[in-house]
Formats: C-alpha cells, sequence, structure tokens
C-alpha cells in the first residue's frame, strides 16, 4: 500500500466512525452510567460504523475484529487511571480517542494487504 492509500483509507476508516456515531448518537442519549460505561457505549457507536464500512470494503472478518478491539482497548487501559483519580472522566475520553488513533494505524500497519485495496 502506498502512503497516499494508507491515508485515505485511514481517513474513510474515521469518516465511518464519526457516521456511526452521528447516527447511533441517539439512541445512545437514553444510557446514564459511569464514565466507564459511556465510554464503552461511544466506542460501540464508533465500531459499528468501522465494522460496517469494512464489511462492506470485504476485509477479512478476523480484521475487522482486530480494529474493533484496539477501538475498545484504547478506553479500556485508562479505567484504572480514572479509578485512581490520575484521569478525570473527561480526560479518559479525550486521551481514549487520542490513543485510538495511533492504535488504529498501528493496526493497519501490521497488516497492509489487508488494508488496502478493496471492493
Amino acid at each position: 500500500m502506498t502512503g497516499r492509500a494508507f491515508v485515505v483509507h485511514y481517513l474513510q476508516m474515521l469518516a465511518a466512525m464519526g457516521v456511526g456515531m452521528l447516527v447511533l448518537m441517539p439512541l445512545t442519549m437514553t444510557v446514564d452510567g459511569p464514565a466507564e460505561v459511556d465510554a464503552l457505549v461511544m466506542a460501540t457507536t464508533m465500531v459499528a460504523g468501522m465494522t460496517a464500512w469494512m464489511a462492506w470494503r470485504r476485509h477479512p472478518w478476523r480484521a475487522i475484529v482486530e480494529m474493533d478491539a484496539v477501538m475498545y482497548v484504547a478506553f479500556v487501559v485508562l479505567f484504572p487511571l480514572l479509578w485512581l483519580g490520575l484521569l478525570s472522566e473527561a480526560a479518559m475520553l479525550v486521551v481514549g480517542h487520542v490513543l485510538m488513533l495511533p492504535a488504529m494505524a498501528a493496526v493497519m500497519l501490521r497488516r497492509p494487504h489487508e488494508h488496502g485495496h478493496h471492493r
């Protein structure tokens, strides 16, 4: 995969995540739980968009599940810092989103042939 193709594919995946958030956000507004639940619900909206996009582009399911997993892990690794009071709820959400970006790129770089030209 060329650098340009990588960037285009990455931006398409980010757009799919945004669409997932926009479409599913009205449903998530009914969830009022602790910060950990809020983070996982938000991640789920992004995962839904990402999964739909990757499935439409005919990525292998292993690659889809791996990408989805790193999106959740970006938040889950921060939960202990939240519980220890080292991160506020808002900071945990921001840092989780920031961690998600390089984690997704790392998955793409790990298997570039699965994130090249599909469909």
